[in-house]
């Protein structure tokens, strides 16, 4: 073989080799994030989920790949969604209440990841929160719980209301259990309670056009993650019509709610990424116990206070996490 011919063979075989490399590069574990609500409304809680991730060593596009599904508040669209993520062969699956369940059911080798505001036990998740065994783990907070307290808070704020209107998600399956809490508060205040329901965006002009039918004085809206993606035109209805609301998370007082109560949604988020990044490093989800957040957050609108007629309290503004002028 000729020198040059050499040269051209040898510097041909160099300028393949990076791509051959390339071409082998093995792919990023993947993370699949099954949420029964929005990309919209619920982007606050994806920030945080990949900055549990990143706490746990893992950045999306860089050592870690995420797939999103997002079922937009139509729960019965999530097994199907669980099945198709499932047949991606992802390391680890994330997903929220109501639809964890489903995912549950569909995927029983894949390690899960739930954040709900249910008690997990209770609703068969987990068989315990120390030891979950099995495939799933995940994070709690407290919004289906303090759902009663809402209820005592709103008649603090407006005593006269002896009729509260009461907005549920009748297809979230925790919402018998907010019912059943919520209607013996009721019944122990001695208040009158109007539950109302909606599942999708058309049903809430009809909804608070029969808030004014029924006279009531104020509304207390369920823990549902579909509603947690409305928060901002659930914060505008209110206004428009005037009505006393409660709601859980911040954004609610920040988008013109009168009071927000409820658990840190976001950080439970957080933690669900750190424990994807735990099991990405090789940890069991059954070894890893239910982490339980307990921080619940007061916020409170002194604008729309004003604009209802309604006086904070002092109690009530030395309690508040931040009151929102």
């Amino acid at each position: 073989m000729r020198r040059r011919d050499l040269i051209t063979l040898l510097g041909g075989a160099a300028a393949a080799w990076p791509l051959a490399a390339r071409a082998q590069k093995p792919a990023l574990p993947m993370v699949g994030f099954i949420n029964s609500a929005s990309a919209e409304g619920y982007a606050p809680m994806a920030a945080a989920f990949r900055q549990g991730l990143k706490e746990s060593g893992f950045v999306e596009g860089q050592n870690v790949a995420i797939e999103y599904r997002w079922a937009n508040g139509q729960y019965d669209l999530v097994p199907a969604m669980a099945a198709e993520l499932a047949r991606s062969r992802p390391a680890v699956i994330v997903a929220n209440a109501p639809g964890v369940l489903a995912v549950k059911a569909a995927i029983t080798t894949i390690p899960i990841v739930f954040t709900t505001a249910d008690d997990p036990v209770q609703i068969g998740l987990v068989t315990s929160l120390s030891r979950p065994g099995g495939n799933v783990t995940g994070v709690t907070q407290l919004n289906v719980e303090v759902m009663p307290k809402r209820l005592e808070l709103m008649h603090e704020l407006v005593p006269v209301a002896t009729t509260i209107a009461l907005l549920v998600n009748p297809t979230n399956p925790n919402t018998a259990t907010q019912l059943r809490d919520l209607q013996a508060a009721a019944r122990t205040l001695g208040l009158q309670l109007h539950v109302l329901h909606a599942s999708n965006e058309r049903d809430f002009d009809p909804l608070f056009a029969t808030v004014a039918q029924l006279q009531a004085k104020a509304l207390v809206i369920g823990t549902d993650g579909f509603f947690i993606s409305q928060t901002e035109r659930l914060a505008a209805l209110t206004l428009r019509h005037a009505v006393p609301a409660i709601f859980q998370g911040r954004a609610f007082a920040a988008a013109g709610g009168l009071i927000s109560y409820g658990g840190n949604t976001e950080d439970s988020y957080r933690v669900a990424g750190v424990y994807a990044g735990r099991i990405l490093k090789g940890e069991d989800p059954g070894d890893l116990p239910v982490q339980q957040s307990t921080k619940v957050e007061l916020f409170l609108n002194l604008k729309a206070a004003k604009a209802l007629g309604i006086s904070f309290p002092l109690v009530l503004l030395g309690r508040a996490d931040e009151v929102i002028e």
